[in-house]
């Protein structure tokens, strides 16, 4: 009990610690829990946009549901995403890389990288209101357990007392990997038609490519990796469900699915 709560107290920013007081130790064993965080992160901002899209168009809906999660996170992952692309855009070697990555100052490649990755995010103000919904809590839920694997692909690329979060996540066991696969891939089984499951291979496809530039340009991971990775294996599963929605409204075949949604 003492791991899942301090992995919704880290990774969003609701006050439990005024509910019990978490362990330090706890923090190490989080990562089988993310993808179970996703399904509030992502509920909310599901719910955000669903209620919001009642009374205004899908776009302002899409827009309020994504500030409802930035809030809700303290937007902890595009603070990680922005650091990932200073440091992977300006960093010559790996020492360098990761001192960029450290530094809280952002630079011109975290402020390009955010703006193109929020003008690719808003393109899913194109879909149906209720498969938006969908596609969000799923995408959330499954990206939370990509990232998850980049702990267990990769070593810490510093040292314990050198993380920004005085914490080094333990490994997946079998047990705990389980979980993760399980929390994670769950709501895509659930919400989803099977026609849509093949956006599995988006951020899969994106997670070795990120597994290939860590480890040629760090020999390893940090937390700012764990966060770009979570939210670049969703906006690869969000872009891939779009092309996909695309695809079949054009086809006899996905008449049904927009249809149904």
């Amino acid at each position: 009990m003492d791991n899942l709560l301090a992995a919704f107290t880290f990774l969003t920013r609701l006050p439990l610690w005024k509910l019990k007081a978490v362990p330090a130790v706890s923090f190490k064993h989080i990562i089988p829990w993310w993808p179970l965080v996703g399904w509030l992160t992502g509920g909310v901002t599901a719910g955000v946009l669903w209620l919001a899209g009642q009374v205004l168009p899908v776009a302002v809906a899409w827009i309020l549901a994504v500030a409802a999660r930035l809030l809700l996170t303290g937007c902890l992952h595009e603070d990680g995403l922005a650091d990932f692309f200073d440091g992977m855009g300006g960093g010559g070697s790996r020492e360098r890389t990761l001192a960029i990555m450290k530094d809280s100052h952002i630079g011109t490649y975290g402020v390009v990288g955010l703006i193109v990755y929020f003008l690719l995010l808003f393109q899913l103000q194109s879909l149906p209101l209720k498969f938006l919904c969908l596609v969000v809590l799923s995408g959330d839920c499954l990206s939370k357990c990509c990232a998850a694997q980049i702990v267990n692909l990769l070593p810490y690329a510093r040292r314990e007392e050198e993380s920004k979060a005085k914490v080094v996540y333990d490994r997946l066991d079998c047990k705990g990997m389980v979980t993760a696969v399980v929390c994670g891939v769950l709501p895509m089984l659930l919400l989803l038609p099977s026609s849509m499951w093949v956006a599995v291979l988006f951020p899969l496809a994106t997670l070795y490519l990120l597994y290939r530039l860590m480890k040629r340009r760090l020999q390893g991971y940090t937390g700012d990796c764990c966060g770009a990775t979570f939210l670049l294996c969703e906006l690869a599963f969000y872009l891939g469900s779009l092309a996909l929605a695309t695809c079949y409204a054009s086809r006899d075949m996905g008449f049904f699915l927009w249809r149904l949604y």
